[in-house]
């Protein structure tokens, strides 16, 4: 049974972490905020729960607490950035600015970073585009957890996409979803609950289907999205693959099975080909396209018409992108956030270890 905690309760401890291994308290806040937003929009996997793994990574020295993040290349409307190392939760949001920026002036505005780590949900950074009438798109690569179609090689990881629209008197439309059939946090999930995994999710090392959480230990990998050739798992595999390129060749970031994997124990791929791991993001003025009035009344029309779609036999309504997770963020934020035991545990032992008051249950 998870426990109850304020976002402010989180966020306060959030930030002494981030503090206590040298960042700065900017660089903390942006941090804190941005990690936390996956456990608000009930993403608990990409969260607080990570938090421990960034440390673990800054005391190998994989992480940078005080990053000099550069635009290395530029033209008008993209950019490539440089993250110095430092933590993706940090990078993120100024490659996010940049783009944003560039749009102001172009239209469109369009960044790929290298050397940067893990950066959270990548929701959080599309939707920075909506507060200035733009679309925003938010992507990145990660360590080599997922079996393309037809092998049993861990190749690509879960490579997620996020897309913000603005809309007028609806919410937005935010799509946020890895290329895989599930992410490696649902796994993490279900070993704190030790149960199995649904079918389609995961495959041993040989290449058979399997329901074990703890799979990936044992040599075994993720799915693409779609599980197999019969249901389409090429086509998870070319949105991954599309991700790894935007954000990783483009750039000059490890790409494909040479991504740093996440686990500070894990060794390092030989023969890396490029810097620390990649992001791509975009942001789109809507009046670069037609008048921002005109789109979103379309954008409300569209909303609205999807969601009084006629619902199948046994469900209720039918949902548009980001609705569960609005659901969540406002529940959250009210009613507090839900924290397993084993991770209240490990946030303990990591106050301890960092000298940092605890979470207070």
């Amino acid at each position: 049974m998870a426990d109850q905690f304020s976002y402010q309760t989180l966020y306060k401890f959030t930030v002494n972490t981030f503090l206590s291994i040298g960042c700065s308290e900017k660089d903390a806040a942006i941090a804190a905020e941005a990690l936390l937003s996956a456990d608000l929009r009930g993403i608990d996997s990409h969260g607080i729960a990570r938090l421990i793994g960034y440390v673990r990574l800054w005391e190998v020295g994989r992480v940078n607490a005080t990053p000099n993040i550069q635009v290395v290349h530029e033209t008008p409307s993209t950019a490539v950035v440089d993250g110095d190392a430092g933590l993706g939760v940090v990078v993120a949001p100024f490659a996010m600015q940049v783009a944003i920026n560039k749009a102001r002036q172009c239209g469109t505005g369009w960044v790929s970073v290298r050397n940067s780590n893990h950066f959270g949900i990548a929701g959080y950074h599309a939707m920075k585009a909506l507060k200035e009438d733009m679309i925003g798109i938010a992507m990145t690569n990660a360590s080599a957890l997922v079996a393309p179609t037809f092998s049993t090689e861990r190749m690509l990881g879960t490579n997620p996409i996020a897309v913000a629209i603005p809309a007028g008197e609806q919410p937005p439309f935010v799509a946020d979803f890895a290329t895989t059939t599930a992410a490696n946090g649902k796994l993490e999930i279900l070993q704190r609950k030790e149960e199995d995994t649904p079918t389609g999710w995961v495959q041993d090392a040989s290449g058979n289907e399997s329901t074990d959480a703890n799979i990936l230990k044992k040599g075994g990998s993720l799915l693409p999205l779609g599980s197999d050739r019969e249901h389409s798992s090429h086509k998870g595999y070319a949105l991954g693959s599309i991700v790894d390129i935007f954000s990783a060749v483009l750039s000059g970031a490890n790409y494909g099975p040479w991504v740093p994997p996440f686990p500070a124990y894990v060794p390092m791929p030989e023969n890396m080909p490029g810097t620390g791991i990649g992001h791509f993001f975009g942001a789109m003025r809507i009046d670069a396209f037609r008048t921002s009035a005109e789109f979103k009344e379309h954008m409300d029309n569209w909303i609205t018409r999807f969601r009084n779609a006629k619902p199948s036999e046994g469900n209720e309504k039918v949902l548009i992108p980001g609705d569960p997770e609005r659901e969540y963020e406002n529940e959250r934020m009210e009613q507090g956030i839900p924290i397993y035991p084993s991770v209240i545990i490990e946030l303990k032992e990591l106050a301890d270890k960092l000298k940092i008051e605890r979470i207070q249950d």
